[in-house]
């Protein structure tokens, strides 16, 4: 009979008893997914709800038809990824709960506590509180902050000529200017071209309130590539002129006009960088099909292992301007925050980047509605601007902080390699961002099982409940195929890293019978 990792002891962790609103219920995925228990749970008691409200009386008249809200809130629940049901189900591992499942699924950077939170302290309690910042802020950030948040990026990007501080609106996190962004570049039920395998949340950011429409681009029938070495090779999953068009094809059969292609890169999650002429190859097809194309480079400060990734700014291969600006054109954009590199999503600051004039005014007001606090503002430019008192070498603190954040995650990813390696589970090799992509097809049941989705639906499960690993599935980031996961090995401690890979052993060793 099979080992089953979780004891008898803790069987009720597979079939838990939480209320919607019981501390049980929120602990596995953290603050940013606590919505979604609160949002089925009330999805759940609708109908019951509605049981309330009597029928008006013959004769009455009403405005109303006894609903307490509006479908569209369900419909926003609906598209957040099916996978997080499933993980809110089962505790977490805990020192109280040690056989609780670990969290190697959220894109969060758990390492770095001991270099921020002194630093953030200093900085927090030296700087002086202008009187200005009492009063309503420019909608898309303060000036200075803009400032300095340009000659960040500039550092950053290896930028060769100056952003245009004006281009720059800074806003509550990633994810609001995203969707402000797409809001004012195409219409609701138009389309946002994506290649797979993608983001997973990117449907939840822009269907829910922006209405526009999904377009996975697939990549692997319009790339030759090798799969003698056991698994599928980086270029495989590039994007170019074939896949692009074809995408554009299945859109306007289905009646959707696409209007934006949106690129991760550094991508997630597959944890490498695009080389710089597949970016140059899809700037050009955006600007030959008059398609906007936003870079998403959240992770451009978390490429630590450099010389392999060998990482290139969209902004500084689509430059084509003087020596005084980039000259972007109308139709190249970035998006990035300060979540992943520097750990600060508790602090939701994130920042869009344009050069087309028609979308700069209604970028600031539509920021009105998540705008950054001054305070906020400028606790992250003293940050940004503050000199490195620990390493003479570096010039600023922020470079100081970047060297040693890649440096401990080569060190987690080296590790997380070697175990793979041990086990004999193909992946790609981690050049950038906080994850490996990994290859588990070899443990998918047997396709009489089902589906492809039911097959992976199966593992991810097992791993789950059985053996107490979460990482993401493939399925939810529309992969094109089944048995390939994300692990996020940033995301724990290093007392839970250790255990990750006992666990992840003793999973392979169950299952090839050793």
């Amino acid at each position: 009979m099979r080992t089953r990792f979780l004891s008898k002891a803790t069987s009720n962790m597979v079939k838990p008893q939480f209320s919607p609103s019981s501390p049980e219920t929120n602990v596995l995925l953290g603050n940013k997914y606590d919505v979604l228990t609160r949002a089925l749970a009330a999805t759940a008691v609708h109908q019951t709800t509605r049981l309330f409200h009597a029928s008006p009386s013959s004769g009455s008249s009403t405005m109303g038809d006894g609903r307490i809200s509006a479908p569209r809130a369900r419909r926003a629940v609906e598209l957040l990824p099916s996978y997080l049901t499933d993980a809110r189900a089962v505790e977490k591992y805990s020192p109280a709960t040690p056989n609780g499942a670990l969290q190697l699924s959220v894109a969060e950077n758990q390492m770095l506590e001991d270099l921020l939170v002194p630093s953030l302290t200093e900085f927090y309690s030296s700087q002086e509180f202008p009187a200005d910042a009492i009063y309503y802020q420019p909608t898309h950030g303060r000036e200075s902050f803009r400032k300095a948040l340009a000659a960040y990026f500039e550092e950053l990007l290896g930028l060769s000529k100056p952003m245009d501080e004006d281009g720059l609106v800074v806003g509550a996190g990633c994810n609001a200017v995203l969707e402000n962004l797409c809001m004012c570049l195409a219409e609701p039920g138009e389309g946002v071209m994506i290649p797979t395998p993608y983001y997973a949340a990117f449907e939840f950011d822009l269907v829910a309130r922006a209405g526009l429409s999904i377009l996975p681009v697939t990549t692997m029938d319009y790339q030759e590539f090798d799969t003698s070495s056991g698994t599928i090779p980086h270029n495989a999953y590039y994007p170019n002129r074939a896949s692009l068009d074809a995408a554009v094809k299945r859109s306007l059969t289905k009646g959707i006009t696409p209007r934006i292609l949106l690129l991760s890169h550094p991508q997630n999650p597959l944890g490498i960088c695009y080389p710089p002429e597949v970016i140059k190859e899809v700037i050009d097809w955006c600007r030959d099909n008059q398609i906007h194309l936003i870079s998403d480079e959240i992770y451009a400060g978390s490429v630590f292992r450099s010389d392999d990734a060998n990482f290139v700014s969209t902004l500084e291969l689509a430059s084509t301007g003087d020596d005084d600006a980039l000259g972007l054109g109308p139709y190249i954009h970035m998006v990035y925050s300060l979540s992943k590199d520097f750990a600060l999503s508790g602090l939701r600051v994130g920042a869009s980047y344009s050069e087309n004039p028609e979308i700069r005014l209604p970028l600031q007001k539509l920021n009105d509605l998540c705008s950054v606090s001054s305070q906020t503002q400028l606790l992250v430019e003293r940050m940004m601007t503050a000199s490195s008192s620990k390493d003479p070498s570096s010039a600023s603190w922020c470079t100081s902080f970047r060297s040693q954040n890649h440096e401990r995650l080569l060190k987690r990813s080296d590790t997380w390699h070697r175990t793979l390696d041990d086990l004999g589970i193909p992946y790609l090799k981690a050049t950038a961002g906080l994850f490996v992509w990994m290859d588990f097809s070899e443990f998918l049941p047997a396709k009489k099982t089902g589906t492809d989705a039911d097959r992976e639906r199966i593992l991810y499960l097992e791993l789950l409940k059985e053996f107490g690993l979460l990482f993401t599935p493939g399925s939810s980031m529309k992969n094109e195929r089944p048995g390939f996961f994300r692990c996020v090995f940033s995301a724990a401690s290093d007392k839970e890293f250790e255990l990750g890979m006992e666990r992840l052993r003793t999973y392979v060793h169950t299952k090839r019978g050793y």
